[in-house]
C-alpha cells in the first residue's frame, strides 16, 4: 500500500498556482504579512538578540537571508531564525482543533530555500499552502490530539516542514518521502516546553522543527534515505503515540480539493491562544461599564481545564519571564484590567513590576468549567465576572475572541497590526512598499526583490 509520505509529497509536487482558490491565495498573503510584522516587532527581544548572536557564529554558506537583519547565511540557520522571529512575539497566527499549531512558524521552510532557489512569488504562495494544508491536517487528525497526552505540536511540524523545503528545491517524490522520514524520525517534542516556569524553549521548540525539515530536504537531496512509512510503519507515530485514536485519513484524503488555510485564525494579542476569549470578555466588561481599575474587588474567570491547570498555575501568577507571562491567564486578565488593552510592550523586563497589574492578579481566581470543557476545542468559551467594590456584579461570556473565523480581523486590521509591530524596523514609505508587495506577491518572477523589502531600514 501506498505510504502517507508518499502521497503528501505527491499533492506538494502537483500543486500548482493556479489550483488554488482566489480566497485561499488572498489568506497566504495576509498570513505573510502578519507573520513578517510579528518578526520585525521581535527583532528586539533579549532572546531574539541571542538567538542573532549564536547564528551570526555558526557562519554557513551565502544562500538566504535573515528577515530584518538582512544577514546571509546557510538555509537551514536562516529557516531557523526566520522560525523564530515570527513566533517570539507569540503573536503570529492559531490554529486549534484536536491540536494546536502555529502554521506560520513554517513559512521560513518555503522563504528561505526559495530565495535560494530564485523562486517566483507564485512558488512562495505554494509553498505557504502547503504549510498550511498540511499543518492544519495534522492537527485534526489525532484524538484528542497529541497535545493532551504531552506532545509539543512540533512532534506535528517535523512531519510538515521537510516537504515545504523539498518542493521549493524542486526535489522528487521519493526525495521528499526521504526527508519526511529523516525529519520526522528525528524530532518529537515533549510538551513539557509550555508547562510550569517557562524558558525561551517555548518559542522555539517549533523553530527546530521547521529547521529540521530544511536540513532533511537538503540531506534528501544527496540521495540520502530515510523511513518511508514514518506514519504508519514499526514503530512510527502512529504505533508510538498510540494513546491517542489516529485517523490517518484526514492525512490525505482530498488533498488540493479544499484548502484549510482560511479556517486558521489570527491572534489580537500577544498571548497563549487560550487567554484570548478572557481576555476580550474582560477589557469589553470593563469598557462597556467603565469600571475603573482600583475600583475591582475580585475577577473570576471559568475556562477549560487546561486554561485553569497550565495557564493558572502557582508559576503564572508571579511571572518572571516573557515566556511564563505571556502563558499566565492570571497576568494578562490583570493587564487586561489595569491597562485596558494587552499589547507587545506588557511583556517587556520592566513591564512585569507594573504594582498595579501586580495589585490587581492577586484579586484574580481562574477555575474549570465542565461545560466549557465539553465544548472545547469546537467552541473555547470564557465567562468573566468582575465584582466591584461596591458590590456590583458583571458577566460576559465570550466564545470567539477577535481574530477568529466567527470573530474576523479585516485586510485594515491585519495591515493595522502589521503596520503597529513592523514600525520600529521600517520606515512609513518601507511599510507602504511591503503592504503593496505582499498583496501582490504572485507578480514577483523572483522573491529576491521582495526580501529587500523585509530589511529594516531605520
Amino acid at each position: 500500500m501506498e505510504s502517507i509520505s508518499h502521497k503528501m509529497a505527491r499533492f506538494a509536487l502537483n500543486l500548482k498556482y493556479t489550483d488554488i482558490p482566489a480566497e485561499a491565495v488572498k489568506e497566504a498573503k495576509r498570513f505573510m504579512l502578519d507573520s513578517i510584522g510579528c518578526g520585525l516587532a521581535a527583532m528586539k527581544n533579549e532572546d531574539m538578540r541571542q538567538a542573532f548572536d549564536y547564528i551570526k557564529k555558526l557562519g554557513g554558506a551565502k544562500q538566504a537571508r535573515i528577515m530584518g537583519h538582512g544577514h546571509f547565511t546557510n538555509m537551514p540557520n536562516a529557516t531557523l531564525m526566520n522560525s523564530l522571529l515570527i513566533r517570539g512575539m507569540d503573536y503570529n497566527d492559531i490554529y486549534w482543533e484536536q491540536d494546536p499549531s502555529h502554521p506560520s512558524d513554517i513559512i521560513p521552510a518555503a522563504l528561505s530555500p526559495g530565495e535560494y532557489q530564485g523562486c517566483s512569488g507564485k512558488e512562495l504562495l505554494e509553498g505557504i499552502l502547503i504549510a498550511y494544508e498540511l499543518e492544519m491536517r495534522m492537527c485534526l487528525a489525532a484524538h484528542p490530539g497529541v497535545r493532551e497526552v504531552g506532545w509539543h505540536h512540533a512532534t506535528l511540524t517535523q512531519f510538515v516542514s521537510p516537504v515545504v523545503a523539498g518542493k521549493m528545491l524542486g526535489l522528487s517524490e521519493e526525495k521528499i518521502v526521504a526527508a519526511i522520514g529523516i525529519s520526522g524520525s528525528s524530532h518529537s517534542t515533549f510538551g513539557g516546553v509550555v508547562a510550569g516556569d517557562l524558558t525561551n524553549m517555548k518559542n522555539t521548540a517549533d523553530p527546530m522543527a521547521v529547521e529540521a525539515g530544511v536540513r532533511a530536504a537538503m540531506l534528501a537531496e544527496t540521495g540520502f534515505s530515510g523511513p518511508v512509512k514514518v506514519f504508519e510503519g514499526k514503530e512510527a507515530l502512529f504505533e508510538v503515540i498510540s494513546n491517542v485514536e489516529w485517523k490517518n485519513d484526514i492525512l490525505t484524503d482530498g488533498l488540493g480539493e479544499k484548502f484549510l488555510i482560511t479556517d486558521c485564525e489570527y491572534k489580537a494579542f500577544p498571548t497563549e491562544a487560550l487567554t484570548h476569549q478572557p481576555v476580550t470578555a474582560t477589557l469589553e466588561l470593563m469598557a462597556n461599564h467603565k469600571i475603573e481599575p482600583k475600583n475591582v474587588e475580585k475577577i473570576l474567570i471559568e475556562t477549560t481545564a487546561r486554561g485553569a491547570d497550565i495557564l493558572s498555575d502557582p508559576s503564572k501568577y508571579k511571572p518572571k519571564t516573557k515566556e511564563t507571562a505571556d502563558h499566565s491567564l492570571p497576568y494578562c486578565i490583570a493587564v487586561a484590567v489595569a491597562k485596558g488593552n494587552v499589547l507587545p510592550s506588557d511583556f517587556e523586563t520592566e513591564a512585569l513590576k507594573d504594582p498595579l497589574v501586580l495589585e490587581t492578579i492577586d484579586k484574580i481566581e481562574v477555575i474549570a468549567n465542565e461545560e466549557i470543557d465539553s465544548l472545547f476545542p469546537r467552541v473555547k468559551r470564557a465567562i468573566c465576572i468582575i465584582t466591584t467594590s461596591d458590590g456590583k456584579e458583571y458577566k460576559k461570556q465570550v466564545d470567539h475572541a477577535k481574530g477568529s473565523k466567527q470573530n474576523p480581523l479585516s485586510d485594515k486590521e491585519v495591515i493595522s497590526k502589521f503596520r503597529a509591530n513592523a514600525s520600529e524596523a521600517l520606515s512609513d514609505k518601507r511599510m507602504d512598499e511591503l503592504v503593496k508587495a505582499t498583496f501582490d506577491l504572485e507578480n514577483f518572477s523572483d522573491i529576491g526583490g521582495y526580501i529587500d523589502l523585509l530589511i529594516a531600514d531605520k
